[in-house]
């Protein structure tokens, strides 16, 4: 499997393994079940069920498209909606535990996937998905042009450190909070954080830890007095008031 280095927002490189060829078709066919479980259920109820098959008589060829077109609608969007739903995976992702991912450390966006589903179009449905298929053999990140255009890779998450393993803090039963906006930062946002601040103090790197300071204060905008807090006190504060508001109901 090959790597593929992400570099994030914060200037760190995270080092991730790309879903194989194969992972990627596996979760295609648990999805392509899913859908066509949905369509034999939808299908069964609509014509065996509610027997409603007489709307369609002495229906024109494209009133009739369109009955059908509407009870499938959802397995059009699906991969669309569920990947925008659940953070870049869907059903069948989920199950071999891969994840579609931005290749300049960003969250993908809904526009991301938009585009990946729309190239799905020439990836999938064109020439039953040879030109995918190719596309992510011959891709240095195993992408298809759905990837390459939204500038995504689907990554695999097998034997990696969970996000949250990397923003794990031990604080005290009585610790008491300080700054409450911490919530507006995310679990990536975090680990990102952390990496850095226990990158700087490994080497001492005082630039480092400064920009990064300044960074947390513009995004959360803080204003911080020097002489009270030094900047290494306010990043560690920061971040064990992230775990202590993120880790309250666990």
């Amino acid at each position: 499997m090959s790597q593929i280095s992400i570099n994030t927002s914060q200037n760190v490189n995270i080092n991730f393994t790309t879903a194989s060829v194969g992972e990627r078709m596996l979760a295609f066919i648990i999805d392509l079940l899913i859908k066509a479980a949905y369509v034999f259920i939808t299908f069964y109820v609509f014509f065996g069920i509610l027997k409603l098959g007489y709307l369609l008589d002495g229906m024109d060829q494209w009133s009739a498209m369109a009955i059908y077109i509407a009870l499938t609608f959802p397995i059009h969007i699906y991969s669309l909606v569920l990947e925008s739903l659940m953070e870049g995976q869907t059903p069948g992702k989920k199950i071999m535990k891969i994840r579609v991912v931005k290749i300049d450390g960003y969250q993908a966006s809904f526009g991301d996937y938009m585009i990946r589903w729309v190239f799905r179009l020439v990836d999938i449905l064109m020439l039953g998905g040879i030109i995918g298929l190719v596309a992510m053999i011959v891709s240095k990140n195993n992408q298809r042009l759905g990837d390459i255009a939204s500038g995504t890779a689907v990554i695999s998450l097998k034997n990696s450190i969970n996000i949250s393993h990397t923003i794990l803090e031990n604080i005290r039963e009585d610790y008491v909070p300080s700054f409450p906006q911490v919530i507006a930062l995310s679990d990536n946002d975090m680990r990102i954080i952390k990496e850095n601040y226990t990158k700087a103090l490994r080497i001492d790197d005082r630039q480092i830890i400064s920009k990064l300071s300044d960074k947390i204060k513009s995004i959360l905008k803080l204003e911080i007095d020097p002489t009270k807090m030094t900047e290494r006190q306010f990043i560690g504060v920061i971040i064990k008031d992230y775990n202590y508001y993120t880790g309250r109901d666990n």
